[in-house]
């Protein structure tokens, strides 16, 4: 292993960082919902609330630390993040109350969807230029792995074991496995690795502006992106969280909805393997037009629909635009503004985007105890997801870099 080209190793090291980050998606803790609610009595809206609060404050503290990622080394910071991640998931093995409830889910977003996709993501951002799409797809397609292998698994494993033991078993593999990945693959890699002078088709652009955080959060195009990509990890956050009110409304039944995030994982590597080689041809700013459409249609066959084939169909859905906007996640900021400050950059958006996870679960939370119907809340979300398509659709021509 120690022998592979750098440029194989970090794609690698994307690939496995993206995949431990299911520890921290809502998807995964989500299938752990009727346990910790039954273990601690407390209800869906409760789980919600407590669950929104916690992403919300690892969403604030993320863009914090996040940044760091641009002046420390990454081996040292993929330490940091991996021995956090592992913490969390001991921590949450232990938890017996609601305070406990909240650092525990608080330890495990930060940790685990917010650092270890956004250390994934930078490290692979910065490196690759002409190529980024291609390398973020497969980096990408560890967490849709993981999405398609862990809740069967996780639903089978609460059947002979308890939802603590696994969480205890999942530390240990952190602890372990990650920091010898970390050390093989990305060990001599520096801040201003980028691929050999061999390859002249993926160095950085030098006549592309290079924009600072502080210049980022005053151009109104980041906003107009920035509603786009919200829209998928608010709503899906919170399909996945109450995926078992999801169920009972509709009545799936819980190995329905398991089987069917392996469609959801399946059409989102598909995505994933197209979108890489689309935004290398066509750029991510041209195809950001087209990435929620699926998740429109999603909501709407969510609202019309009851049966268990339309589950499937629901969550493959849901799956294409996640295939198309974990890429775009990430490519789409390089593009427009560089990537020497892309850590604090991203640090910024991963953290609104962790943010928004905690919006749709605090919202998803309050409508089901209010008393709306799945299929209320599937026309709620298809309003929104129409609106910031259209406005995407009206300034798709100013959504370029800067070039000097």
């Amino acid at each position: 292993m120690l022998n592979i080209k750098l440029s194989y190793k970090i794609v690698i090291f994307g690939f496995i960082f993206t995949f431990f980050s299911s520890f921290g998606q809502s998807y995964f803790i989500g299938i752990f919902n009727s346990s910790i609610r039954a273990d601690l009595s407390i209800t869906h809206g409760q789980f919600g609330t407590i669950y929104a609060s916690a992403t919300l404050l690892s969403s604030l503290v993320l863009m914090w630390v996040g940044k760091k990622i641009d002046d420390t080394n990454v081996f040292k910071f993929s330490i940091f993040v991996t021995i956090l991640l592992s913490f969390a998931a001991y921590f949450f093995s232990t938890i017996k109350i609601i305070p406990l409830l909240f650092i525990g889910i608080f330890f495990l977003r930060l940790s685990g969807q917010g650092l270890m996709s956004h250390t994934a993501t930078t490290t692979v951002s910065r490196y690759f230029e002409k190529t980024r799409g291609k390398a973020l797809s497969i980096t990408w397609l560890g967490l849709s792995s993981a999405e398609f292998i862990m809740p069967v698994l996780m639903v089978f494993l609460l059947t002979i074991t308890s939802w603590r033991n696994i969480w205890v078993a999942i530390s240990v593999l952190v602890l372990i496995f990650l920091p010898i990945i970390s050390f093989l693959l990305i060990n001599k890699l520096k801040l201003d690795s980028r691929e050999g002078p061999i390859n002249s088709n993926e160095k950085i652009n030098t006549n592309i502006k290079q924009w600072k955080r502080s210049e980022v959060i005053r151009d109104y195009r980041f906003y107009i992106v920035t509603l786009n990509m919200l829209s998928m990890p608010s709503i899906a956050t919170g399909v996945f969280v109450y995926q078992s009110f999801i169920i009972s409304s509709k009545n799936w039944g819980p190995f329905i909805m398991a089987q069917s995030f392996m469609v959801y994982s399946i059409l989102s590597v598909i995505t994933l393997a197209l979108s890489g080689f689309l935004i290398d041809k066509y750029t991510s700013r041209k195809l950001l037009i087209y990435m929620n459409i699926p998740l429109f249609i999603s909501a709407i066959v969510l609202f019309l629909f009851d049966s268990s084939v339309s589950c499937f169909v629901f969550l493959g859905l849901i799956g294409i635009t996640n295939g198309f906007a974990n890429v775009l996640g990430s490519s789409t900021w390089a593009e427009i503004y560089g990537v020497k400050y892309i850590g604090s950059i991203k640090a910024l958006t991963g953290g609104l985007m962790v943010f928004a996870t905690a919006a749709g679960t605090a919202i998803f939370g309050f409508l089901i105890d209010a008393g709306y119907s799945i299929n209320s809340i599937a026309i709620f979300s298809s309003i929104y997801i129409a609106i910031i398509i259209l406005l995407l659709f009206f300034y798709r021509k100013k959504i370029e870099p800067v070039y000097i």
